[in-house]
């Protein structure tokens, strides 16, 4: 028999606003239908700037002692601004740690984000009408997450999809597969959103995959995947609105890659210096997002020096509220580390969150002295009293 051809494919890579000012007008739209306005074009590049100028006031917190390890969004700040941009306000949203960006165009609040860091775990208190999970320290664990999320609103019959994201390194994870897998067989609206950046910490994409593309890891499972500028604001609209419209109208998954790159460090803990060449970094800087961005906005007439320095004395202002409001933060109860683990509390634990004691004191208060007695009961009755 003759040989055939079994399987064939090919990937789009999408550039709309490159490095030098060129502009697609084909993809991107022409003057006065541009596929993102001018009004939101001004909004989004304010957003970026931003969480720019947070990454600079969190690298001091970190280097003052009043913060943990930091990780900067710096260089990736378009590619889940783009996304967060098109998905509804009622899609799920499940990052890792480097999409600031996005949730903040969410509306999660700055301080939430920056409590995390601090170490309070009240940052990841995500309130329920934004949609989105706390943030992913573990590699590939929120990806099976999302595909979790989403099979439970198809279940339920809800219009809603998901949309994770995910480095290049966390690609090799076994959760990646997993969950793509999972997504595939299953028919769950996910878009799976790596944030190709060229280093896994310290070890180069070029180590971690063979392959020319990392989008192509999703042809495996039989989805449509796409490749494009991470960079190019425009492009990552362009590309997710692809993406999203085809997990919204088919009901199954898709694979975006998004190729960006890391200007700062790993984390706060990290010194790349160690293992990048500095010219790669200064190339890469030379495609910053936000510059190509201000760039066009200039060309257009929609922005100036003038709205620069008032939008960065704004974002300063807001910033340094930001942070007194995370560092000004009540300290937490006693209790909210039971009152925080079950909707309904169990009565053992009731015992020990008004007696303080896990022995056999706590076990029975009836051990201890009146005044003692007397006290847990009206704990209880108190912490009753609140949570109904």
């Amino acid at each position: 028999m003759p040989i055939t051809t079994a399987y064939e494919a090919k990937i789009e890579h999408i550039s709309i606003l490159d490095a030098k000012g060129n502009f697609d007008e084909k993809l991107g739209g022409a003057a006065g239908k541009l596929i993102i306005p001018d009004a939101d074009l001004v909004q989004l590049y304010s957003a970026m700037v931003s969480c720019r100028q947070l990454d600079e006031v969190a690298f001091r917190l970190q280097r003052s002692g009043r913060m943990g390890t930091y990780p900067q969004n710096m260089g990736q700040e378009a590619t889940s601004l783009g996304a967060a941009y098109v998905l509804r306000k009622d899609d799920w949203m499940v990052t890792c740690y480097r999409e600031n960006c996005g949730l903040f165009w969410r509306g999660v609040p700055k301080e939430a984000i920056l409590l995390h860091w601090m170490g309070d775990e009240r940052g990841n208190a995500m309130p329920k009408p934004h949609w989105v999970t706390p943030i992913y320290v573990p590699l590939g664990t929120q990806m099976l997450h999302a595909a979790g999320l989403t099979l439970a609103a198809k279940y339920r019959g809800e219009d809603r999809i998901a949309c994770t994201f995910f480095g290049d390194g966390a690609s090799s994870e076994g959760d990646f597969h997993e969950a793509c897998n999972f997504a595939a067989s299953l028919h769950i609206p996910v878009v799976f959103v790596c944030q190709n950046n060229f280093w896994a910490i310290s070890t180069p994409s070029t180590i971690n995959s063979a392959a020319s593309t990392f989008a192509q890891r999703g042809l495996s499972y039989g989805m449509p995947c796409l490749q494009c500028d991470g960079n190019d604001l425009f492009a990552t609209v362009y590309t997710m609105r692809k993406a999203v419209e085809h997990a919204r109208t088919t009901g199954t998954p898709c694979f975006v890659e998004m190729v960006t790159y890391r200007l700062g460090d790993h984390t706060t803990a990290d010194d790349a210096k160690r293992y990048r060449d500095q010219s790669e970094v200064d190339a890469w800087k030379a495609r910053d997002p936000i510059i190509r961005v201000r760039q066009f906005m200039t060309k257009r007439k929609l922005w100036d020096d003038g709205k620069e320095a008032a939008l960065a004395e704004r974002v300063e202002r807001e910033n340094a509220e930001a942070v007194a409001r995370a560092e000004g933060i009540a300290l937490p109860g006693r209790s909210d580390f039971f009152d925080s683990m079950y909707a309904e509390t169990p009565q053992d634990l009731l015992i020990q969150r008004d007696t303080m004691q896990t022995h056999s004191l706590g076990q029975d208060p009836s051990q201890l002295p009146v005044e003692a007695q007397e006290r847990a009961a009206q704990l209880s009755a108190a912490a009753a009293a609140t949570h109904h």
